[in-house]
């Protein structure tokens, strides 16, 4: 899409979020019969060892549709603490 419509000074991006620490995510986790563990799993799987939060998601997004993004076009923006663009090593495996 973004191809297709640049000559028309139309910019096409998105945001791709991992996963949110939102009231919905909070609800499934709290719903556990051992919430604390179930809470610490996906923080665990996260490079940045906590879940992202929804003012996170709507800064990219606002960042995106604002006039500081102008030169902006044809991405998709992942805010997901890393769980894209990073490879981490599991502790103790090998190099």
């Amino acid at each position: 899409m973004a191809a297709d419509h640049v000559g028309e000074g139309i910019r096409v991006t998105c945001v791709t979020p991992g996963t949110a620490d939102t009231p919905w995510v909070a609800r499934l986790l709290d719903a556990a019969p051992d919430a604390e563990a179930e809470r610490a799993a996906p923080e665990a799987r996260q490079p940045m060892g906590r879940l992202v939060s929804a003012t996170e998601v709507a800064a990219a997004i606002a960042y995106l549709a604002s006039p500081l993004a102008g030169a902006v076009t044809g991405i998709a923006l992942p805010v997901d603490g890393g769980m894209y663009g990073l490879r981490l090593r599991s502790p103790g495996s090998p190099r």
